[in-house]
């Protein structure tokens, strides 16, 4: 008898952010499968196996689940934030086209608060307004197609949020980023930077892009870009709803 797998978001970091279902789906859950530093946040008990891996393993990971829930396993994927965004729920489907009857299958996603949305509201209310979200890693697509969206987005005078922007092996496509920001919205347009954000190491700074530097970035850091109407409020930083 088939088992069961739910894709499940465990938020941006703080605990009592994971919802209560995808609480509800690890108390039930025998298998919990994901990147090494997700399945940490998953306490080990009598009766759970982890299944911790590596970050460039995703497809990996899905047909593993798949194969779990044939033989009757209940399985939980484990993604920081949604897992739609950027994560896993993604991977699954991906996996699944494979299957011989998809619908076979018991799955559902259950959804958690992305970091992009825990930053902007750290922050105020910076994606207040029509938005893009881009991860700007190349791990899974040609870089030139990242500079392209990003550029496109800055054209339509989108709000932006950014994922994944700066990482050791890729220190210069962050540089980039920010050189392509400057061209196409000046040096004034808002940039905030949201590191570790929900958890006792968040921290937050905004600054104009004439101002900000690559160092202000790492992997732990969304980056959120203001539209053309963004502006502070006192500390806070907010895109106006009504188009200007």
């Amino acid at each position: 008898m088939n088992g069961w797998i739910r894709v499940a978001g465990l938020g941006p970091g703080d605990e009592s952010l994971v919802t209560d279902p995808v609480r509800a789906a690890l108390d039930q859950a025998t298998d919990v499968i994901g990147y090494i530093p997700y399945v940490a946040r998953v306490a080990p008990r009598p009766g759970l196996t982890l299944h911790a891996s590596d970050n460039r393993v995703e497809l990996d990971r899905a047909a593993h689940a798949l194969r779990l829930a044939r033989e009757g396993g209940h399985v939980v994927i484990v993604s920081s934030g949604d897992p739609g965004v950027f994560a896993m729920a993604s991977a699954l489907f991906e996996a699944l086209e494979a299957e011989p009857d998809p619908d076979a299958h018991d799955i559902a996603i259950l959804p958690g608060i992305t970091a992009m949305l825990a930053a902007a509201a750290a922050a105020g209310a910076p994606l207040g307004h029509d938005f893009a979200a881009i991860n700007l890693s190349d791990n899974l697509k040609p870089w030139d197609m990242v500079e392209r969206r990003l550029r496109l987005a800055a054209q339509a005078d989108f709000a932006m949020a950014f994922y994944n922007p700066r990482s050791k092996s890729r220190p210069h496509q962050f540089t980039r980023t920010l050189e392509v920001l400057r061209e196409e919205c000046g040096p004034d347009r808002l940039i905030t930077f949201a590191r570790a954000v929900t958890t006792p190491e968040q921290a937050l700074r905004t600054v104009t892009l004439a101002e900000a530097t690559p160092e202000m970035a790492d992997m732990r850091t969304v980056v959120l870009v203001g539209n053309s109407a963004t502006r502070r409020v006192g500390r806070w930083v907010y895109t106006p709803r009504r188009a200007e």
